[in-house]
């Protein structure tokens, strides 16, 4: 083969992956720049604001907006065609919701997990020390409204310490008729715990740590709940790509690991 027929076929090679190369970054920097917006739970809320950081960071030209509420209310924003890309969830069953309906694409992705903790205001003015003293006559309990996700789990968990040894038969009425407010999230029943409108109330370990007015009853093992947090691309996305890589990214290893150092667990 001559020289210069040996430098055609290179500079042809060299052209073609230039090419090619071309065509990689210009789908890479499409995709890239992309701003999607995030619907999420209330309960992502701070861990969430180290996420956007970390994403926008990895993936350059792509921009974050986080809108958290209870996930209920967000879920019923995305059926009236809020405009959103993801929507993250403290629950499997919102998420499952927009699929059922057929305004979800591709898979529910679960991504992380919480447990629940009892909280009181830092002073404890009431002196609970145990989950039990839920129940006692004249405490004050703030919940969560009945569609919230958090309302389901700590249902699971008055039926789970109603049934450990020492709490009495009808712990779960009395706890039922202690409660004197429900609030829209559980951003809000920590609020008002904390600020001693209430005596208790039933949140996510992640919220009752992040707060520096409320304190932690300990919840027996046995009667631990697991709340699985799962996230869908909605829909009527128009930046379809984008938010599948980022949900993929959340629950991957970079995302679990933000996640987890806000006392997230990983998916269960």
């Amino acid at each position: 083969m001559t020289i210069r027929r040996w430098g055609a076929i290179t500079a042809i090679a060299l052209l073609t992956a230039a090419c090619s190369g071309a065509s990689l970054a210009g789908g890479s920097a499409s995709a890239n720049h992309a701003s999607l917006t995030i619907y999420a739970a209330a309960s992502l809320n701070v861990a969430l604001a180290s996420v956007k950081t970390a994403y926008e960071t990895a993936v350059p030209g792509t921009t974050l907006t986080i809108s958290t509420d209870a996930s209920s209310a967000l879920e019923a924003k995305i059926e009236q065609a809020a405009p959103a890309d993801v929507f993250l969830s403290a629950d499997t069953t919102n998420p499952q919701k927009l699929m059922d309906k057929g305004l979800a694409s591709g898979a529910v992705v679960t991504f992380a997990g919480n447990r629940l903790a009892v909280i009181v205001p830092r002073a404890n003015p009431a002196g609970l020390r145990n989950p039990a003293d839920l129940a006692n006559p004249g405490v004050k309990v703030i919940a969560a409204g009945e569609s919230v996700p958090i309302t389901k789990y700590a249902t699971r968990l008055i039926a789970n310490l109603a049934a450990q040894a020492g709490y009495p038969a009808d712990f779960a009425a009395k706890y039922a008729a202690n409660i004197a407010s429900r609030e829209d999230s559980v951003a809000g029943v920590v609020s008002k715990v904390g600020l001693g409108e209430g005596d208790v109330g039933i949140v996510y370990v992640t919220d009752a740590r992040a707060s520096s007015d409320v304190t932690m009853i300990s919840v027996p093992d046995a009667a631990s709940v697991h709340a699985a947090y799962a996230g869908v691309v909605v829909r009527a996305s128009p930046n379809q790509a984008a938010a599948r890589a980022f949900l993929a990214w959340l629950a991957g290893a970079d995302g679990k690991s933000i996640l987890a150092s806000f006392g997230f667990l990983p998916p269960s």
